[in-house]
C-alpha cells in the first residue's frame, strides 16, 4: 500500500474503469446481469480449470530439465500464482510460485523464474497470432473505437510482436548456444558491474540460464508452443460458454480468439490487482464495435471477468493458506519466505 507503483496501477486501472463506463445506460446494464443465465458459467469455469491444469503440464515440462515433477504436485503451486497475481500488483504471483517451489522442491528460484518468463513470452506469442488471425476482421472494424490506451489494436499487435520475437530469439539462442551464452554474460558482467555484485550477479544470472535448457532442441520448443495454444484455445472456450449466458450475444470462436488476444495484451498493462480497467476497456470497446449493446457488453465483460478471477483466485487461496504463510509475506512486509541461500523446507 505505501509504494508508488501500487497507487499508480490503481489510478490507471481507476481512469481506464471510468473510460469504460462513462458512456453506458447503468439500467440497461443491470437489465442485462438480472437476465442472465449464469448456468453456463459452470461449463466455462470447468474449461478454465482444464487450462489451469494444462499449464502446470507445461511449467511441468519446462522444468524437466532442472527436476521431474509430477503435474499434480505443480497444479497447487500454479494456482497460487494465479492468486498471487489477482490479489497483488505487479504480476507477483509469478515470484511467489518460484518461492513455493524452491520451499518444496529445491529449484532454484532464478532458474524457475526463467522458465516463467518462457511461459510468458509463449503465451504473448499465442495471444498476438489469436490478433494477426483476425486481422481483416479488425480491418473491417477499423471504423470503430477499438483501442489500447490511445493505440489501434493493429499499432499494439505489431509493438507486441516486435517485442515477443525478439525476447523469443534471445532465449532460443541462449538455450542453444549455452556455452557462447556463458562467456557473453560473464563477459558483460566483469566488464560492466561493480566488483561486489559480480559474484552475486553471476550464480543468479547461470541459475537464470538453466531455465531455458528446455527449449535447447526445436522439438522441445514447438511442443511448449503447441500446449501454450490450447491453454489459450480451452480460456476462450470459457468466453464462448460465458457468452450464451447473455442475450443478444452471438459471436464465432474465432471472434472470441480476437477478444481472447486483445484484452490479455491489453492486461499486460500496470494496473491495480486483477487488471481492473484493463480487462473491462478493451472487452467492451471491441464488443460494441461488433454491434453489441453497450448494456449486454459491460454485463458480459463484468461477468467474464468476475469468472476469470473468482474461483481460480479462491482455489489459489486456499492452496496458500495450506502453505502457512502469513498475509504479510504475501504484501512484502515480511518475508519469510525462502531465499536463494537457504536450504528448501520441503
Amino acid at each position: 500500500m505505501k509504494r508508488w507503483q501500487f497507487w499508480i496501477g490503481i489510478l490507471i486501472s481507476a481512469a481506464l474503469l471510468y473510460l469504460a463506463l462513462e458512456h453506458q445506460n447503468l439500467g440497461h446494464v443491470w437489465d442485462a446481469l438480472i437476465t442472465a443465465d449464469y448456468w453456463w458459467i459452470l461449463p466455462g469455469v470447468a474449461v478454465y480449470f482444464i487450462g489451469v491444469f494444462a499449464r502446470a503440464w507445461r511449467w511441468h515440462y519446462l522444468l524437466r530439465p532442472l527436476k521431474k515433477i509430477p503435474t499434480l504436485r505443480m497444479f497447487p503451486i500454479v494456482t497460487i500464482g494465479y492468486f498471487g497475481n489477482n490479489v497483488t500488483p505487479a504480476r507477483a504471483g509469478e515470484v511467489l510460485r518460484a518461492y513455493i517451489l524452491k520451499r518444496h522442491e529445491g529449484v532454484s528460484i532464478s532458474a524457475s523464474l526463467a522458465t516463467v518468463i518462457v511461459e510468458r513470452v509463449f503465451d504473448a506469442v499465442v495471444m498476438l497470432m489469436f490478433v494477426f488471425l483476425n486481422f481483416g476482421e479488425l480491418s473491417r472494424l477499423s471504423g470503430k473505437s477499438v483501442t489500447i490506451l490511445g493505440w489501434s489494436v493493429q499499432q499494439f499487435a505489431v509493438l507486441g510482436t516486435v517485442v515477443a520475437v525478439i525476447v523469443l530469439a534471445i532465449f532460443l539462442g541462449a538455450a542453444m548456444f549455452p556455452f557462447q551464452t556463458e562467456k557473453l554474460v560473464r563477459l558483460i558482467i566483469e566488464r560492466f558491474l561493480p566488483k561486489r555484485i559480480r559474484q552475486k550477479t553471476l550464480d543468479l544470472s547461470l541459475r537464470f540460464l538453466t531455465g531455458l535448457e528446455s527449449l535447447r532442441s526445436p522439438q522441445e520448443a514447438l511442443m511448449v508452443f503447441i500446449t501454450s495454444v490450447v491453454i489459450w484455445l480451452l480460456e476462450t472456450g470459457k468466453y464462448w460458454f460465458v457468452m450464451h449466458a447473455f442475450r443478444g450475444l452471438n459471436l464465432t470462436f474465432f471472434e472470441l480468439m480476437l477478444l481472447n488476444g486483445i484484452v490479455n495484451l491489453a492486461t499486460t498493462i500496470p494496473s491495480a490487482p486483477g487488471y481492473v480497467g484493463t480487462f473491462d476497456l478493451p472487452s467492451i470497446a471491441l464488443l460494441e464495435a461488433y454491434g453489441i449493446a453497450g448494456g449486454t457488453a459491460t454485463g458480459y465483460t463484468l461477468v467474464l471477468h468476475a469468472a476469470l478471477w473468482l474461483p481460480i483466485t479462491l482455489l489459489g487461496a486456499f492452496y496458500f493458506a495450506k502453505e502457512g504463510f502469513k498475509w504479510e509475506n504475501l504484501s512484502g512486509k515480511e518475508s519469510a519466505l525462502p531465499s536463494e541461500s537457504e536450504p528448501p523446507n520441503g
